[in-house]
């Protein structure tokens, strides 16, 4: 049985890009929806340029409901002031888009040399990333090497930066599970996970769920810690029989479909929560479907523009 899930953001996407994503008990996930394509600007020169920076993925039905849906967000509200672009940090996606493809993606060099080519003076980075982790860090020496081309630049925050971003992150998981809460049912989600001390956001995510009464709510991580491990000892001493895996990520990209989902791989959190004797639903939905999430990217744009 296939149960549809469809995000707020999701609905309001460009025509064609359908219903998104599906949950399916144990038989496994699935997701459907598509992109008409994307550039790497939109490209007006001198305009002042809100560029956005995400690792980037190579599912195209996922790219354009959740990086797409960020980037539309904060295009709804400065698209008439600021030129929105993309840039992806990810080399090897840059290159499977325009080889398998034909999509041109700058990455940030790249985008960052387009701005200055262009003329821009004033320019806005906003990264998509979750965390102040490595590639936050490299995105910071970058664009300050590239400061004194610019009369104005600012960096946005990641997603969870601030107190209030923990708690808005983890209203915002409560309000798109609300259809699956019985009071019987834990709620799962998997993380990357990093060596950087940002990895300690996790654990911060987690408190702040416990600090809510959202008792049935756990962060895990696919490359770090708590571990799926950890995590499925957690859901049973909570005595919970039956969870909803869902990614702690923008994209419900290669980490969520193999990592998470996929029940014919015995190492993945799906398999390992039934062979633990949980059922297991798994939601091939990433956080940029969640318009309560992109809101909080177009506030961290908000607080960069401000710093002018």
């Amino acid at each position: 049985m296939v149960d549809q899930h469809l995000t707020r953001r999701a609905l309001v996407g460009t025509a064609g890009a359908g219903a998104l994503a599906a949950a399916a008990a144990l038989a496994g996930c699935s997701s459907a929806g598509g992109e008409a394509g994307s550039s790497a600007t939109s490209g007006s020169q001198g305009k002042p340029v809100i560029l956005v920076v995400s690792f980037g993925t190579s599912y195209n039905a996922s790219r354009h409901i959740t990086i797409g849906a960020i980037e539309d967000a904060i295009r709804e509200k400065y698209g008439h002031e600021y030129d929105v672009r993309r840039a992806f940090t990810a080399d090897t996606i840059i290159d499977i888009l325009k080889e398998r493809d034909g999509i041109e993606i700058d990455n940030v060099e790249d985008a960052l040399d387009r701005c200055v080519a262009d003329g821009v003076k004033t320019l806005v980075v906003q990264p998509t990333h979750l965390m102040d982790g490595f590639e936050y860090t490299d995105l910071a020496d970058a664009l300050e090497e590239y400061a004194d081309r610019f009369d104005a630049t600012a960096l946005g925050a990641p997603l969870l930066d601030a107190p209030e971003d923990f708690e808005a992150v983890a209203a915002a998981l409560g309000d798109a599970m609300a259809s699956y809460d019985d009071g019987q049912t834990a709620f799962v989600f998997m993380g990357h996970g990093t060596e950087a001390d940002a990895n300690a956001d996790y654990a911060t995510m987690q408190d702040t769920f416990t600090a809510r009464g959202m008792g049935a709510y756990f962060v895990g991580t696919v490359e770090a810690e708590p571990t799926c491990e950890d995590v499925i000892a957690a859901v049973q001493a909570a005595g919970y029989s039956r969870a909803v895996l869902s990614p702690l990520m923008v994209v419900a990209g290669d980490h969520a479909t193999n990592d998470m989902a996929d029940t014919g791989d015995p190492e993945s959190w799906a398999s390992k929560f039934a062979a633990a004797g949980i059922e297991t639903t798994c939601l091939l939905v990433g956080l940029g479907q969640y318009a309560a999430i992109d809101d909080i990217y177009v506030d961290h744009v908000e607080s960069a523009i401000a710093t002018l």
